[in-house]
């Protein structure tokens, strides 16, 4: 459910709602609730809570519900009797409702939801809006922006989207700028029309290089560049040490920043620099043995336009972000937190939020694992989801990170812990049981008809890419 509710506010641009079942139930959906904190995506969760008589008994589902909604959340509340349910509530939409997003939680003790009040509805107070840009950082953007030295534009949050991604591409027309995003992105809207973003690279290696070469970094609506994870003898920050960092902060109301940006540089004149359209041609081998590369390949020449892409491929994205650049317009949506398993549920809410539109869900196996059970949801409410299982039988994201920290490769125990191949999943008979129609590809012209079949029904359809 939680990360269902991050696609739908991802997409619908407005709070959603959860309805969780004590602190064990919220424990539950405490993982994509991280990744929906880090995405600054509007969610109100109500979590039912022990009548508040009963909460001092040591009950099976007793818990301190507080403390774990605090890991997660920017508010927390408790609402000790009915009075108070209708402002906390009011309260709670105003704070996820707030710029950038929040996460808010409402704990709803029994007595306190099923006593009768007297209290009148109360009327969500306004949002608080996001904070503008400090001035002096704006006069440090202006001044690298107009100096000719090479700049990037570091952007996550509303800034990939709508006119602050118009007004990036306005900065980088008129000042020469390059753009770019965390690995980790809420949501970026790309295609041909659109500007050109490039995402950082997740190795601290190829990320430091991809960085090596700017006078000035300017972030905006984004953490500073840093290594996902620490490593043995490696900074952790990945601009060189000669960078001049501008950091605006997370919270800063990115499409106001940007706008200040554009009007302080002259560049409101200029048009944005985009995306040429680049259609995509299917791969020429039909009888090819199916790889990651080459299924992205096929996803990036049959997408239709304006389809919401939603990534948890993980290892096995490779080549999608080149092969889409210049195709159809969509929006993609990626996992924000790094706590696995958001990828079925995220295309699930995106897909409720945008009835109209082909959800593509790009999915490595064993991340799909943790919530498969969004695949019954998807089948329920009838949602037009493609669902591409990257079955490659391992989690071959924990390998690399062996290989980061210096440990090399994995021995027998250690394989067992990483592999998925003892048993095989059957991911065509585990959705058919879930009511989702399947297939299975282990070749290029496989795919493809998979694919055009999946475009073709309406509903919830999983391929399985054997790579």
């Amino acid at each position: 459910m939680t990360g269902a509710a991050d696609g739908y506010a991802r997409m619908a641009g407005r709070p959603a709602a959860t309805l969780l079942h004590l602190g064990p139930g919220l424990g539950n959906g405490l993982a994509n609730l991280h990744n929906a904190r880090k995405a600054r995506t509007p969610v109100l969760n109500v979590v039912g809570e022990h009548a508040t008589y009963h909460r001092d008994f040591e009950t099976p589902l007793a818990s301190d519900t507080a403390a774990i909604a605090g890991t997660v959340s920017h508010w927390v509340r408790s609402a000790e009797h009915a009075d108070a349910v209708s402002t906390l509530a009011a309260q709670g939409i105003a704070e996820a409702r707030s710029e950038p997003g929040r996460i808010a939680t409402l704990i709803l003790p029994a007595d306190a939801a099923w006593s009768e009040t007297a209290a009148p509805i109360a009327a969500a107070p306004a949002p608080q809006p996001a904070p503008a840009p400090d001035p002096a950082k704006l006069a440090r953007a202006v001044t690298a922006l107009r100096s000719g030295a090479p700049t990037l534009l570091f952007m996550a949050g509303a800034a990939t989207r709508g006119e602050a991604l118009r007004a990036a591409g306005r900065l980088a027309a008129h000042c020469g700028c390059e753009l770019m995003t965390p690995i980790s992105v809420t949501r970026i809207e790309r295609g041909a029309g659109r500007p050109a973003v490039r995402r950082i690279p997740y190795p601290p290696g190829p990320a430091r290089q991809a960085l090596a070469g700017y006078r000035n970094v300017i972030v905006i609506g984004a953490p500073p560049p840093v290594s996902f994870f620490g490593y043995p003898d490696e900074p952790s920050v990945l601009t060189a040490p000669a960078s001049e960092l501008i950091d605006f902060g997370i919270e800063v109301d990115a499409p106001g920043t940007l706008e200040a940006l554009v009007e302080a540089t002259g560049a409101a004149a200029s048009a944005p620099s985009v995306r040429s359209a680049a259609p995509v041609a299917l791969p020429e081998d039909g009888d090819a043995v199916l790889t990651a590369r080459l299924a992205n390949q096929v996803v990036a020449a049959l997408m239709p336009e304006q389809a919401i892409v939603c990534d948890e491929a993980v290892t096995s994205l490779e080549g999608f972000l080149e092969f889409s650049a210049g195709g159809p317009q969509h929006d993609l949506l990626r996992l924000t937190g790094g706590a696995i398993g958001i990828g079925i549920p995220l295309a699930t809410g995106a897909a409720v939020a945008c009835p109209e539109r082909r959800v593509i869900g790009l999915q490595a196996d064993g991340s799909a694992m943790y919530t498969v059970q969004a695949l019954w949801t998807q089948a329920r409410e009838r949602l037009n989801v493609i669902t591409v299982i990257y079955a490659n039988r391992a989690y071959r994201i924990l390998r690399g990170e062996l290989r980061g920290v210096g440990a090399g490769e994995p021995g027998p125990s250690a394989r067992r812990m990483l592999d998925l191949d003892d048993p095989v999943i059957d991911w065509v008979s585990l959705a058919r049981a879930m009511g989702v129609e399947a297939a299975r590809a282990e070749t290029v012209a496989g795919f493809v008809q998979a694919m055009r079949n999946a475009l073709a029904a309406r509903g919830p359809f999983l391929i399985e890419a054997r790579i």
